[in-house]
């Protein structure tokens, strides 16, 4: 199934696909286009009954689930539907998923999305980012807004977050290049890095990873660090009073069972970042 779709300007995308994987390039500056390519026969069917349509600026993509539970052939990778969006740049994502993982391509305004299994990787939101699944992983460039994530046994891998930040998962890693704001960040058995921060109040905890803070270049910090059966090391004072200097002021509170923590200086902020 092929649709094409004659509008200019951003629109909201409402995807529902169970399994398969869903592809995005929202790099365009007018209209859109999707197609539906079924894997099988079952899956064939799923297709022809899908409602894919545009409600003004919403484009709903609805594709039925399989009946009688999972099939062999999708549990080997060999059936579910591909799902290919090509939409304006500056575009919004709800999706709602089971096992289909999620590739974006080009600008997001916002993204919602919540899936058992699926992965989801995307290259820039100016906007929210909201991520909830059970094993699936997740990974982004550039985020403008705030970004909650959370996820039973995913990896998390994101680049610079600009507005606030909490990411929870149980087993998986967390990584983020950089947090411009306040950020929370907590695994149980993974490691927690956060490459830079630059101000605001940073909490890390972990059971048995390892946590990594780097602290920007030019920025004061407080740190409260404590582990149990691990090792701390810093490159700045932990502890102590509020350090003194008029640079933006970091709070840095971390916590690990038996984990090592280690709190870094990272490179400073260029001057075209401090002045955006």
């Amino acid at each position: 199934m092929k649709k094409t779709f004659q509008t200019e300007g951003p629109l909201q995308l409402n995807i529902e696909l169970a399994s398969g994987d869903i592809r995005i390039d929202a790099g365009g500056s007018g209209g859109a286009e999707v197609e539906l390519v079924a894997h099988d026969a079952t899956a064939q069917e799923l297709v022809d009954a899908a409602t894919v349509e545009l409600r003004g600026r919403e484009l709903v993509i609805h594709v039925p689930q399989r009946r009688g539970g999972f099939s062999i052939s999708g549990l080997l990778g060999g059936g579910g539907i591909s799902c290919s969006v090509t939409c304006p740049e500056g575009s919004s994502l709800k999706a709602r998923t089971k096992s289909a993982d999620l590739n974006v391509a080009g600008t997001l305004a916002g993204a919602d999305v919540a899936t058992a299994s699926g992965d989801a990787k995307f290259d820039t939101v100016t906007g929210d980012l909201s991520f909830k699944g059970a094993s699936g992983d997740i990974s982004s460039g550039e985020v403008g807004g705030r970004t909650s994530v959370n996820t039973a046994s995913g990896d998390i891998d994101l680049g610079r977050v600009r507005g606030t930040l909490s990411a929870n998962t149980a087993s998986g890693d967390v990584s983020i290049a950089a947090a411009d704001g306040d950020a929370k960040a907590n695994t149980a058995s993974g490691d927690v890095s956060i490459d830079a921060v630059v101000a605001g109040d940073v909490s890390v905890n972990s059971a048995s990873g390892d946590v990594r803070v780097g602290i920007r270049r030019g920025s004061r910090a407080y740190l409260d660090c404590s582990t149990v059966s691990g090792d701390t090391h810093s490159e700045l004072d932990v502890n102590g009073d509020e350090p003194p200097g008029d640079g933006p002021l970091v709070h840095v509170k971390a916590r690990t069972v038996s984990g090592d923590i280690s709190i870094l200086r990272a490179a400073p902020v260029q001057t075209q970042e401090v002045q955006a």
